[in-house]
């Protein structure tokens, strides 16, 4: 059997966004072909989330190689916060025994900790294996801030420098948008079609079993009582902005009808990624701004994974917003689909996750484009959303035929057949090396 290093510096029992990936992955990996070690950074180095019980839906038996790190206080005295930059000597050492140690195969970096992925192009100099990235957000951004720091715009140039030499030597692709792949290849045309993949996110409908099972009390309301509720869970940010005002302003044109359609309040649970309350609303100063404040409930502070889990199941009803970044593609919507609930989608229209929920069919949706009708796309949704509301409690499953589009299963089939892919074309240029006399 094969073997792939998995460099993931968010993993069980950090609940880091980045980290799922992987997690739901690895329990499949066996079964075609591969047999997975996982690199990461201890949690208790770590300064975001930790849900032990995460550790329940690992495959037995997986080995994880876990690394210190420099301490969050002495790494905030240099300006630097990024794990994979506070462990990265660590995590350079112990690739380098995994590798040689346990034969690797191949390396395959599946994190949003963008610092830590040159290392596939060292150790592929040191050994000869090959490394696959898995870009789940954008590395270097181009367009430029509206202002910043001095330290912010070094980033910024480190960040593209750190992608150039990366991607020069990179083996193979996965992303969760086909928009990360095109921009990739059209600045480094030597990576060939071939070596890509979109795969999506994903979900696994095991995590819910796990979470069902767990004692836990609904924080935000009781279900059933002065509804409907309605649940966001994860992220804002003013990239969400339009999204949001064509929701909040529908509930307004709702809310001042002759009729006024039964509502309750919509609860945004997660929306910034500092820790503990440190956070700021992003999407409650868009609902005043509309005029229904009282509607929205809004809690920056993050929730633990398998807890948001049992959130999406209390809620009668789920909200999905869109970027303004025609490629983003949230990771949200593969668990709102296995919860059964009905989905308000309001997204732009290049989002690569519209036709799926238009295949779903699983509630309201309505998209917008990079000049959007505020308004008209508001008259619409109010309709659609007075519909939903007066036919609430609904629930449906999911056709199984759509979740195997997204299925961890199936998602991690296609990560092993790019694995595959890669390994092979090695092995062929290896093979055309002419003899030397």
């Amino acid at each position: 059997m094969k073997r792939v290093l998995i460099v993931a510096p968010h993993f069980p029992p950090v609940s880091a966004a980045d980290g799922h990936r992987a997690r739901i992955s690895v329990r499949h990996f066996a079964e075609f072909g591969w047999e997975p070690i996982v690199l990461t950074v201890d949690a208790a180095m770590q300064e975001d989330l930790c849900e032990p019980e995460l550790v329940d839906t690992l495959p037995a038996g997986l080995r994880v190689i876990s690394v210190s790190a420099m301490p969050v206080r002495l790494a905030r005295m240099f300006g630097v916060g990024n794990v994979a930059l506070r462990a990265w000597p660590q995590l350079c050492r112990a690739g380098a025994a995994a590798i040689r140690q346990h034969r690797v195969d191949l390396v395959y970096f599946s994190t949003t900790m963008f610092a830590a992925m040159p290392l596939g192009r060292i150790w592929k100099r040191l050994f000869g294996v090959p490394y696959v990235l898995d870009m789940q957000d954008p590395w270097r951004v181009d367009a430029p801030p509206a202002r910043g720091s001095v330290k912010h715009k070094g980033a910024r140039q480190l960040h593209g420098w750190l992608e150039a030499f990366t991607m020069r030597k990179v083996d193979g692709l996965i992303a969760v948008s086909p928009g990360y792949i095109d921009t990739l290849r059209l600045r480094y045309p030597a990576i060939a079609s071939d070596a890509c993949r979109t795969i999506p996110f994903g979900a696994a409908i095991e995590d819910f079993a796990v979470a069902t099972a767990r004692s836990w009390n609904n924080p935000y309301f009781t279900a059933g009582a002065r509804g409907p509720h309605g649940v966001s869970l994860g992220r804002g940010g003013t990239d969400m902005a339009v999204a949001a005002s064509i929701l909040f302003r529908a509930l307004g044109l709702l809310r001042r009808a002759d009729t006024p359609a039964p509502m309750g309040p919509l609860h945004f649970v997660g929306t910034d990624y500092a820790p503990g309350a440190t956070g700021m609303c992003s999407l409650a100063p868009v609902a005043a701004s509309e005029g229904v404040a009282e509607l929205v409930h809004e809690v920056p502070a993050r929730m633990a994974y398998l807890d948001g889990l049992r959130l999406l199941v209390d809620a009668d009803f789920l909200v999905l917003l869109g970027s303004t970044d025609p490629e983003y593609s949230p990771s949200k919507v593969y668990p709102y689909l296995l919860s059964g609930r009905p989905i308000v989608s309001v997204l732009h229209e290049s989002s690569p996750v519209v036709e799926l929920l238009r295949r779903s069919a699983c509630g309201p949706l309505v998209t917008f484009s990079s000049r959007p009708d505020v308004a008209g796309l508001a008259q619409a949704l109010a309709g659609q959303l007075r519909e939903l509301f007066e036919c609430l409690p609904c629930y449906s499953a999911l056709d199984e035929t759509l979740y195997q589009t997204f299925s961890a299963h199936a998602l991690a089939e296609q990560q092993c057949e790019l694995f595959d892919r890669v390994i092979h074309s090695r092995d062929v240029r290896t093979a055309m090396v002419p003899c030397r006399g």
